[in-house]
């Protein structure tokens, strides 16, 4: 594995996404002060569609990165161009396709808002969130052929970059006018800019993609691809319905200002995402190396070394928001922007099964088995919208949450898993069920004594949350290490963070 390379890529990505984290809490609150719940509703709400809609990619990015692995690691420069000829092609065809159906959808709008906002201009809005999903296809190739070759904090430092001059010039256009239409048209103009600079960058890494003869893919290469584009298709199909169509379900049968309300719960819980899934991303072209040239067994062990940080970084996480959610938000943004406790407790279920699927999906996708397991999100879907619709019936916004985790827990909770083992390791997935069931428990023995002595600090203060800041700190870090410290999976942790801490002094000595 380019051990160097991933570190490289991760520490990069961590600091851009800390930056980014801050700048989106501070526009947040612009955001809630300038404008009311209504407008951040129909934020969430767009934004959901949008994600529907890139369905038109078909998960086409993630067969794009695999198949640019292997001419990538043998510097096959014809090959490369190649795939980046087709693959201009298709996300061409994929933005046009996004366009289409995105301005067919617009008379429909209305159907999926409960109660209609009072919010001037509410399709040229619609329209302002398609254009900017609509212009990332057209470079989105390019970025894709970087991130394959391990350089994704290249990626990292234009997006986070850019990220940061939106951000504040967001801040102040709502500050300055209050117009939500204006505060859209610098992120749409950005978006642009972002992406040509990225792809003149990509152009002077990779000079042999400007030359003028036309590289064009074998019909074998052709039918690979086209046999894992089909599988990733049903992927995406399941996988972003799955997760857009909450806020969706939450506006129809719930109200508008309920996904205000949720969106709210999600930018924490994707600012924490955001610094997971880098460490895991960071790592997906070494595992897909790793795949290529060492054995299963050595492939196994890895993976289960990879699982158990993997639960100890989302456990921990689970914890600390299960008990510091609610106080964070109160501090925040105050508290006529809490949800219930039951609201918040699925929220972070959901959470904790979808973290720990990240490891799975990793070497799944790295490995390329994109096509054992393709029927697998069509079901999830069904599921996931049958139950939710349901119980949504019943139980308003407790069933949606419920419906969610009831499609996770019936469906790819377990299919992932068994298909990476039976396929990818060649062994049962006993093991890895035995590990998730230990963990899961270890979780709940941490979890309880936790929440059981932050109850002594409930005011809703700066000091009060500082210290159940520490309680979570120590409490479940402390019962992990107390469960694990003789296992291989801890001495391999130990391990990495020793190595870290040399590397971090070594580099100090040299400066």
């Amino acid at each position: 594995m380019r051990t160097e390379n991933s570190i490289k890529n991760a520490v990069f990505v961590i600091l851009g996404q800390l930056l980014g984290i801050l700048l989106s809490f501070i526009s947040r609150t612009f955001f809630i002060r300038l404008l009311n719940a209504e407008y951040l509703g129909v934020h969430g709400l767009f934004t959901d569609v949008l994600s529907i809609l890139s369905l038109a990619e078909l998960g086409f990015g993630s067969a794009v990165i695999y198949g640019l692995y292997k001419p990538l690691a043998i510097k096959d420069e014809k090959k490369i161009k190649a795939l980046m000829n087709f693959y201009a092609l298709i996300y061409k065809l994929v933005g046009l396709a996004v366009l289409v159906l995105g301005l067919i959808l617009l008379p429909f709008l209305t159907f999926v808002i409960k109660d209609t906002p009072n919010i001037p201009h509410l399709n040229l809005i619609y329209l302002l969130f398609l254009f900017d999903s609509v212009f990332t296809y057209l470079f989105a190739y390019k970025r894709s052929l970087i991130i394959a070759d391990q350089k994704n904090y290249i990626v990292t430092y234009y997006s986070r970059s850019f990220f940061a001059l939106v951000n504040i010039l967001q801040i102040l256009v709502l500050y300055l006018t209050k117009n939500f239409i204006l505060y859209l048209l610098v992120q749409i103009v950005f978006t642009v800019i972002e992406n040509i600079l990225l792809s003149k960058k990509a152009d002077s890494m990779y000079p042999f993609l400007k030359t003028k003869n036309k590289e064009k893919l074998n019909e074998a290469d052709k039918k690979e691809l086209y046999k894992n584009v089909k599988a990733m298709a049903l992927h995406r199909i399941g996988g972003v319905a799955v997760e857009g169509t909450d806020n969706i379900l939450v506006s129809a049968f719930v109200g508008i200002i309920w996904v205000g309300l949720y969106s709210n719960y999600l930018l924490v819980l994707n600012a924490i995402n955001s610094i997971l899934n880098p460490l895991f991303d960071s790592v997906t072209a070494s595992v897909g190396n790793l795949n290529a040239v060492e054995s299963k067994e050595h492939s196994f062990t890895i993976y289960k070394n990879m699982l158990f940080i993997n639960f100890w970084l989302v456990g921990f996480c689970a914890i600390s928001l299960w008990i510091l959610l609610t106080p964070f938000i109160v501090l925040w943004i105050g508290p006529n922007y809490v949800m219930n406790e039951m609201l918040v407790t699925l929220t972070v279920l959901n959470f904790y099964i979808k973290g720990m699927r990240k490891t799975t999906l990793l070497f799944k996708d790295a490995f390329g088995l994109f096509w054992n397991d393709r029927y697998k999100p069509v079901v999830e879907l069904c599921v996931n919208l049958i139950v939710s619709i349901t119980l949504a019936t019943y139980f308003g916004f407790v069933g949606i949450l419920l419906g969610t985790l009831i499609s996770t827990l019936t469906t790819v909770f377990w299919i992932e898993p068994y298909v990476l083992y039976k396929n990818g390791f060649k062994t049962t997935v006993k093991d890895y069920f035995l590990r998730f069931s230990g963990y899961s428990g270890v979780l709940l023995a941490a979890a309880l004594p936790a929440r059981l002595a932050s109850l002594a600090f409930s005011d809703a203060s700066l000091v009060h949350f500082i210290v159940r800041l520490f309680i979570c700190f120590i409490i479940p870090n402390l019962v992990f290490i107390l469960f694990f410290y003789k296992t291989a999976e801890f001495n391999y942790l130990f391990g990495v963070l020793m190595n870290i801490i040399k590397k971090i002094k070594v580099k100090k000595v040299n400066v």
